[in-house]
């Protein structure tokens, strides 16, 4: 890495809190410009170059409808742009529900009462992960509550099992992590269990709205949790995922508040999150919030719109909290990734196989796209974009700033789309119905013809007959 003096003195910035509301609010309040001033952004958004918090501010205060309709429709470009047609799936799976903290967001608050309490033991785990090997999952984010029965060894422990598990041609190729903050230390012993991504959300950064929905339990503190994801870069983490629930404050500050932590990261750590999720409000049992600030579908379409456009090499998460109608609309703004087959209920996949209507008294929150992940396969397909399930990228080590090595100069297009065209020819050859197998090869033909004819194209024409006589998890 060439030396850069000022590097030292960022660093003096590593695990301190980092938002100051009062630059958020400044910026939202007094950020205005011609609307060629906010073309000039979005231009150099398009450029590929990540957007500074003040130039996010352009966009957030840019009401004009033609400005709103132009900045969703380069985000739509730079999606296609950086990132081609591919969609990585994943599947979350709960492991546990106890909970220390008292959310008042949440369904597995300590104080609700209505909430069966239960914490999968390793039988029950590797029914779990064999029910969704044999629905054609690759990828899992693990999700536990925040208690101290789930600590670092625990967490350790049931990736290492996950990633023991083999149900005929399946497997689970990569794990990622949504828990509780850890120590240092707590990082390392996680990392050690070759996990993905490390996943925490800040959940508002407006920190007196934060003590005001955070009712008890550590997860009041919010520097304790606002600093977490720099303990796991100081443990050697370098792929983290941060995220806010939009409808507990302004959705601009929240917006603002993402973009200062990507900022924080590539200043202290030369590396942005791999990850930034968005989740909006659902209804939960015994949900108590200030309902002023809920963002509705146009306020929504917009958030990620800009999102995308301030960080054009992060991935965007977009959940099954959203209906399958929001879900469909808003992925052409700058979605890379989105879970299908999604059941929250712990246990739940090998009861019902995922996909179908959950009782709301016994999970977190409720879900409302409850569609297969064949479903989710088919819909993908018709619209044209690639389902994909690579993980390469772990297993290769192009992770954190070697991924932006890779990524910045447009591996991601150049690489990922044919690994996602791999990884969906699995899934047609081991677990997709006719009809669904017929219409995914249809699509690989159609990109194939997209591709420029050289030995690359032969290379990955020659992978994909490999997987169809029964060579599996093979990449570039």
């Amino acid at each position: 890495m060439i030396f850069r003096p000022e590097i030292l003195a960022i660093k003096d910035q590593r695990i301190k809190p980092f938002i100051d509301p009062g630059e958020i609010w400044d910026l939202i309040h007094h950020t205005h410009a011609p609307r060629e001033r906010v073309r000039d952004v979005i231009a150099k958004s398009m450029d590929k170059q990540r957007l500074t918090l003040e130039e996010t501010a352009l966009l957030i205060n840019a009401e004009d409808p033609e400005l709103i309709a132009e900045i969703k429709e380069r985000a739509r470009q730079l999606k296609e742009k950086v990132y081609g047609q591919r969609i990585v799936l994943f599947a979350p799976l709960y492991i546990g529900n106890l909970c220390s903290n008292n959310c008042a967001y949440c369904g597995f608050k300590a104080d609700n009462q209505k909430v069966k309490r239960v914490t999968l033991n390793r039988e029950e785990l590797i029914e779990q992960v064999k029910a969704l090997e044999d629905a054609g999952q690759k990828r899992l984010i693990l999700v536990y509550g925040e208690h101290p029965n789930y600590d670092a060894r625990f967490i350790a422990e049931t990736a290492q099992i996950v990633y023991s598990v083999k149900s005929g041609s399946g497997e689970i190729r990569r794990v990622n992590i949504n828990a509780a903050p850890l120590d240092i230390d707590g990082f390392r012993i996680v990392k050690d269990a070759n996990i993905g991504t490390y996943q925490i959300f800040q959940e508002t950064y407006h920190e007196e709205t934060y003590r005001k929905v955070h009712l008890g339990g550590i997860k009041r503190d919010y520097n304790w949790r606002l600093t977490a994801l720099d303990r796991a870069q100081e443990a050697g983490i370098d792929d983290v995922g941060i995220g806010a629930l939009f409808g507990l404050y302004d959705w601009r500050f929240d917006l603002l508040g993402l973009v200062r932590h990507t900022n924080h990261f590539e200043a202290v750590y030369q590396v942005g999150p791999h990850t930034i999720s968005f989740p909006r409000i659902q209804y939960a049992s015994q949900l108590q919030i200030d309902k002023s600030h809920l963002v509705s579908d146009d306020e929504f379409t917009r958030l990620v719109a800009i999102l995308r456009l301030a960080v054009p090499y992060t991935g965007l998460i977009l959940t099954a909290r959203e209906p399958a109608s929001v879900r469909n609309e808003i992925l052409q703004f700058g979605v890379s990734q989105i879970d299908g087959g999604t059941n929250i209920e712990i246990g739940g996949y090998s009861k019902k196989g995922g996909g179908e209507a959950q009782d709301i008294d016994f999970e977190q929150f409720q879900i409302n796209d409850n569609r297969s992940l064949d479903e989710i396969m088919v819909e993908l397909i018709g619209h044209g974009y690639i389902p994909s399930f690579c993980t390469a990228c772990y297993r290769l080590g192009r992770t954190g700033e070697h991924f932006m090595e890779f990524s910045v100069p447009g591996f991601i297009k150049r690489y990922c789309q044919p690994n996602a065209l791999m990884t969906m020819a699995e899934y047609l050859e081991d677990y997709a119905p006719v009809e669904t197998k017929e219409k995914g090869y249809c699509l690989i033909r159609e990109k194939l013809v997209e591709m420029p004819e050289d030995k690359f194209k032969v290379l990955l024409i020659e992978k994909l007959q490999q997987i169809k006589v029964g060579k599996r998890d093979i990449y570039f």
